[in-house]
C-alpha cells in the first residue's frame, strides 16, 4: 500500500440502535477523540484501532441512519464522510457496516447503498446472541460468498463477543481490498445513471462517480448539485430526463432504488437464513404495559420525576463540595493578593468565583447524562420518545423532539445540538426554538435560594417543594403553545409520520454509559465553560470600575461600632453601588418596577444576563453580606428577608414580598438569560437571526407574565 497503516482511515456504518457505539468502544477502548467535522457541527468521534500484526487503522464513529438519501444534518455527514466530501477529511479507506443480525434484509440496504462507493468493506453481523434466542441461524460462510467475498463476522458487541474477528476482518478487507458486491441496475436505469454522469460532467467540467449519480437521480435533495456546482436550470432539465427514462422501464424514480436494492438482497439471502422457532420473550409483555395510551403516559411520568428528584438529591453534596473547594480556593488566593487590590478581586471574584459558579453545577449535569444514557441504553427511551409523539403530534412536533428537550432540564446546550438527529430542517429549527424554555441546572440556585428564604418558612416544606416543581414546569407550559405557533403559522412544518424502530430491552454496560456521560460533559464544560469565563470578567469589570477609594473612610467613620467583617460588606455592597453596572441597574430600574424589582435585585437580573447563575453571588455583594455567597448562606436570606422599600408609596414594606418572589422566579424560568445558549442556538440555525428571535421573545414574554403576575398577586395578598 502506498500509505502507512498509521495513516488508514475505517467509517464504522449502520443502522441506528444497531449496537455500532458499543462496537466502537470495544475496538477502540480509551483511545477515543472526540471533536467537529469542519465547517459543521456534527461531533466527530475516532479511535485507534488495533487490527494485530503491528497494524493499527483510525476507526471513525459516523452517526446512524437508515439510507444514504439523507435528510438530517447528522446523516447528510455521512453521505459526505463516505465520499470523502468533507474539507480537510479523506474518504475511508474502508467500511465497517454494522448490521442487526436479526433484521439483515432491512440493515443489508444502507449496506448495498454504501457498496456503490467502491471502498473495502466488513460486515459485523451484531447481536448475534439476541438472534440464536431467536432461533435464527445465519451461514456466515454462504453469505460472504454471495456478498463477494468480503468478511462476515458474527459478534455480540455488549457481551465482547467476535471483537477481535472483527479486527482480523478489517485487516483482511484492507490488505485484499475486498468490496462487496454491487446491485445490477435495470438496463434503462443503468442508462439514466449514465446520463446523469455525462450531463454532470458536460455541465461542470467535474467528474461525478455512479454513487453521486444515484443520489442526485434518486433523492429529491438538492446538496450533491450544490457540491458540484451544478445550476438548477441544467440540473432539472438533465434528471427530468433521466427519470422518465426510469420511468419507461416501469419504475417510479422515487421508488426505484429500494426496490432494485431489496429484490437484489432478497436473492442474495435465500438461503443464507433459517428461521427456527422465534420467541417474542419478555419484551412485547413490558411493550403492552410501558406503551399502553394511558398507563405509558403515567408511567413515563413517575419515572421523569424520580429521575429528576434523584438528580437534585445525588448532586447535592457533590456540589457543596465543590462550592466549598471554590470558596477555600477564593480565600487563600484573595488573602496571597492583600496588596493587589484590583488584582485580588480580578482573580478571586472574576475568576475563581465566576468560573466556580459554573463548575458547581456540573455534577447535577453529569448525573442527568448518566440516567439519561441508561435510559438509552436499557432501550426505554426509544419508547419514551414513543409515547411523547401522541403528546407533541398537536404542536408540529413529533416524538424526536422529546430528547432535546429532556436534554435542555439539565443544560439547553447539548439539547440544542441533539436537535440535529430531526429531520426536517423546520421541525428542528422549531424544536432548538423551545429548547431553551426548559428549567436547566443554572436556574436551580435562584429556585433554591427564594424557596428556601421565603417559601418554606412561611408555608412550610411541601409548598417549598410544590413551588420547586412548579417553576421546572413554566417553561414547558410556554414552551408547548410556542412551538405551536411555529409550526403551525410562522415555519408552517407539514405534519410527518413518526417512524421509529424500537430496539430491544437490555442491561446497559457501565462502561459505554460512563464513557459517554463523561464525554458529554468535557463537550458542555469546553463549549459552555470557556463563554462564561469570557463573560464573568465583562461582568466583573462593569461591577468593578470606577473605584472611589474615600467610600472606605466614610462608611468606616459612619459605623465605628461596626465589626471589620461588616464594614468590608458595606463597602462592597457601596463600590457596586456607584459601578457602572450599578448605575445601569438604577438608571433601567423603572422597566423593572412593575415585576417588583428594586434596584438591586435589578443589578443581579442585568447581571445574570450572560449567565443565570451569577444573580447569586451578586445579590450576596448588593446585600452586603461579603463576597460569593452561596444559595444556603443564612446571612444573605435574612439581608433579603429584611430588606424594605426606601422610598415611594411601598416605603416601609418588605421588597420580598410573595408577589415579587413568584415574579423574579417566573422571570427566571422563562427568560433567556444565557450567552452560551444563544451563541449555541445561532451556530444550530445558521446565523444571529432566530438566536436574536428566542432572546426578543423570551425576554419580553418573560417580562410580561412576570409583571402580570406581581400586579395580580399583589393585590389579591398585598
Amino acid at each position: 500500500m502506498s500509505q502507512s497503516d498509521q495513516s488508514l482511515l475505517v467509517a464504522l456504518v449502520g443502522n441506528p440502535n444497531t449496537g455500532k457505539s458499543t462496537l466502537f468502544n470495544a475496538l477502540t477502548g480509551l483511545r477515543q477523540r472526540v471533536g467537529n467535522y469542519p465547517g459543521v457541527t456534527v461531533a466527530r468521534k475516532s479511535g485507534t484501532c488495533d487490527c494485530g500484526n503491528g497494524q493499527k487503522v483510525e476507526l471513525v464513529d459516523l452517526p446512524g441512519l437508515y439510507s444514504l438519501a439523507a435528510a438530517s444534518p447528522d446523516e447528510q455527514v455521512v453521505t459526505d464522510a463516505l465520499a470523502g466530501n468533507i474539507a480537510g477529511d479523506r474518504q475511508p479507506d474502508a467500511v465497517v457496516m454494522v448490521v442487526d443480525a436479526t433484521n439483515l434484509l432491512r440493515n443489508l440496504f444502507l449496506a448495498s447503498q454504501v457498496a456503490e462507493l467502491g471502498r473495502p468493506m466488513v460486515i459485523v453481523l451484531n447481536q448475534s446472541d439476541v438472534a440464536d434466542k431467536q432461533g435464527l441461524h445465519i451461514d456466515t460462510a454462504l453469505l460472504s460468498q454471495r456478498l463477494g467475498g468480503v468478511p462476515v463476522v458474527l459478534a455480540s458487541a455488549w457481551k465482547g463477543e467476535g471483537v477481535a474477528e472483527v479486527r482480523r476482518g478489517i485487516a483482511t478487507a484492507l490488505a485484499g481490498r475486498i468490496q462487496m458486491k454491487r446491485v445490477a441496475w435495470p438496463a434503462k436505469i443503468a442508462a439514466a445513471l449514465t446520463d446523469v454522469v455525462q450531463d454532470a460532467h458536460r455541465d461542470t467540467g467535474k467528474d461525478v462517480s455512479s454513487a453521486e449519480a444515484q443520489r442526485l437521480l434518486f433523492d429529491a435533495g438538492n446538496a450533491h448539485s450544490d457540491r458540484l456546482g451544478w445550476s438548477q436550470a441544467q440540473r432539472d432539465k438533465s434528471l427530468r430526463a433521466a427519470r422518465d427514462k426510469v420511468r419507461t422501464s416501469g419504475y417510479n424514480p422515487m421508488a426505484a432504488e429500494p426496490l432494485v436494492h431489496y429484490a437484489h438482497l432478497r436473492a442474495l439471502l435465500e438461503g443464507v437464513l433459517r428461521e427456527g422457532s422465534v420467541r417474542a420473550g419478555r419484551s412485547a409483555a413490558v411493550d403492552k404495559l410501558l406503551l399502553h395510551r394511558l398507563v405509558g403516559p403515567v408511567l413515563f411520568t413517575v419515572i421523569m420525576l424520580g429521575l429528576f428528584a434523584s438528580v437534585f438529591w445525588l448532586a447535592k453534596f457533590p456540589m457543596q463540595w465543590i462550592q466549598f473547594g471554590v470558596d477555600w480556593v477564593k480565600l487563600t488566593v484573595a488573602h496571597s493578593m492583600d496588596s493587589t487590590p484590583m488584582l485580588q478581586s480580578l482573580v478571586a471574584d472574576g475568576i475563581i468565583g465566576g468560573v466556580g459558579a459554573f463548575l458547581a453545577f456540573l455534577p447535577q449535569i453529569l448525573i442527568l447524562f448518566l440516567f439519561v444514557g441508561i435510559l438509552e441504553d436499557s432501550g426505554y427511551m426509544a419508547r419514551a420518545a414513543f409515547i411523547m409523539d401522541r403528546m407533541f403530534s398537536w404542536c408540529g412536533l413529533n416524538g424526536k423532539s422529546f430528547v432535546p428537550m429532556l436534554s435542555g432540564f439539565a443544560c439547553a446546550i447539548p439539547g440544542l445540538l441533539s436537535t440535529r438527529t430531526i429531520e426536517d430542517p423546520k421541525a428542528r429549527l422549531a424544536t432548538a426554538f423551545v429548547v431553551p424554555f426548559m428549567s436547566c441546572s443554572a436556574r436551580f440556585p435562584i429556585y433554591a435560594l427564594m424557596c428556601a428564604a421565603f417559601i418554606g418558612p412561611i408555608y412550610g416544606p411541601g409548598w417549598e417543594s410544590a413551588v420547586m416543581v412548579g417553576m421546572h414546569c413554566v417553561g414547558l407550559l410556554f414552551a408547548v403553545p410556542t412551538a405551536f405557533v411555529l409550526t403551525r403559522f410562522v415555519l408552517k412544518v407539514r405534519p410527518q409520520p413518526f417512524v421509529l424502530e424500537l430496539p430491544r430491552y437490555q442491561m446497559p454496560k457501565p462502561r459505554d454509559v460512563l464513557w459517554r456521560m463523561w464525554q458529554n460533559a468535557a463537550e458542555f464544560v469546553s463549549k459552555a465553560g470557556t463563554v462564561i469565563f469570557a463573560i464573568t470578567i465583562i461582568v466583573w469589570a462593569l461591577s468593578y470600575f470606577p473605584r472611589d477609594a474615600s467610600v472606605a473612610e466614610r462608611i468606616k467613620a459612619a459605623n465605628p461600632a461596626a465589626t471589620e467583617e461588616g464594614v468590608k460588606a458595606k463597602v462592597q455592597a457601596a463600590y457596586v453601588e456607584q459601578s457602572y453596572m450599578g448605575r445601569f441597574g438604577k438608571a433601567v430600574q423603572p422597566v423593572f418596577d412593575p415585576l417588583g424589582f428594586d434596584w438591586k435585585i435589578t443589578v443581579g437580573v442585568l447581571a445574570s444576563f450572560p449567565a443565570r447563575e451569577v444573580i447569586v453571588s451578586t445579590l450576596g455583594v448588593t446585600y452586603s453580606v461579603g463576597e460569593g455567597a452561596k444559595a444556603d448562606s443564612q446571612h444573605l436570606r435574612h439581608a433579603m428577608q429584611d430588606a424594605k422599600w426606601q422610598e415611594g408609596p411601598r416605603a416601609g414594606k418588605p421588597i420580598f414580598s410573595l408577589a415579587a418572589v413568584l415574579s423574579l422566579m417566573v422571570f427566571f424560568a422563562l427568560c433567556s438569560q444565557c450567552g452560551p445558549t444563544i451563541a449555541t442556538l445561532a451556530q444550530e440555525s445558521g446565523g444571529w437571526k432566530w438566536a436574536a428571535a428566542s432572546f426578543v421573545y423570551m425576554t419580553a414574554l418573560a417580562w410580561i407574565v412576570s409583571a402580570l403576575l406581581y400586579q395580580v398577586v399583589i393585590r389579591l395578598l398585598p
